[in-house]
């Protein structure tokens, strides 16, 4: 699946140029598309306020393997800005992979949080980049950019590839929504913190939405690193 397939409707919206989703490649020299920043303010926003809600519950976390022993020096705003200067993926990668992260996080009915965020954010890059983009790197060259060894970034990518039942399409009403709601999020409206619960997300994903996938599949395109 090209991206294309993704963008088509939400290519000429304004939520799509807000975004900077109309480069591919960002702009060079200059500043990255704002997909990244709105997207790793919505990130940071919700696994703080997990820490705290997990804190004041006494509720401990569910342990999985996308969790370390420390929270990583980065910061999800660091990590994410890391991984589209290095990976040249393109913008729409990380709506995708937005999505991917919130459909696993239901799935496995975990939360979002310090140990395990970076983790899911590269994986789920990797994956959005595999299937949308018609070239992208392979999971060493991944494992270089996370900061990660390649057994692990294997095992991360099999992990949500199950949790996610094998099934990567988007459909495109999907996307343009979520792209909508990230531009009403600039505006300063908040729709995706309302949206979702603090713990997983409230919205469903229809088994009907992809067919399985596999990394031999059409659409896992990956060049060498």
């Amino acid at each position: 699946m090209g991206k294309q397939a993704v963008n088509g409707k939400a290519k000429g919206s304004k939520s799509y140029v807000i975004l900077g989703l109309d480069d591919d490649k960002g702009v060079p020299g200059g500043r990255p598309p704002r997909v990244l920043s709105l997207l790793s303010s919505v990130l940071e926003r919700k696994l703080q306020r997990n820490e705290k809600l997990l804190k004041a519950s006494g509720r401990k976390d569910v342990i999985t393997l996308f969790h370390g022993k420390r929270a990583p020096a980065l910061s999800i705003r660091q990590y994410i800005d890391r991984i589209f200067k290095y990976s040249s993926c393109s913008p729409s990668c990380f709506v995708v992979a937005y999505i991917y992260l919130e459909k696993l996080l239901e799935q496995m009915d975990v939360c979002l949080t310090s140990l395990n965020a970076h983790r899911l954010i590269i994986t789920s890059v990797m994956l959005a980049a595999k299937y949308i983009d018609d070239e992208c790197y392979n999971n060493v060259y991944y494992a270089k950019i996370g900061g990660i060894s390649i057994a692990e970034m294997n095992r991360l990518e099999m992990k949500f590839l199950v949790g996610m039942d094998f099934r990567l399409h988007v459909p495109v009403e999907m996307f343009d929504n979520y792209c909508t709601q990230l531009e009403e999020e600039a505006a300063g409206r908040g729709q995706i913190e309302q949206s979702s619960r603090i713990c997983g997300l409230g919205r469903s994903w229809s088994s009907k939405d992809g067919a399985s996938c596999s990394p031999t599949m059409a659409g896992y395109n990956c060049r060498a690193s």
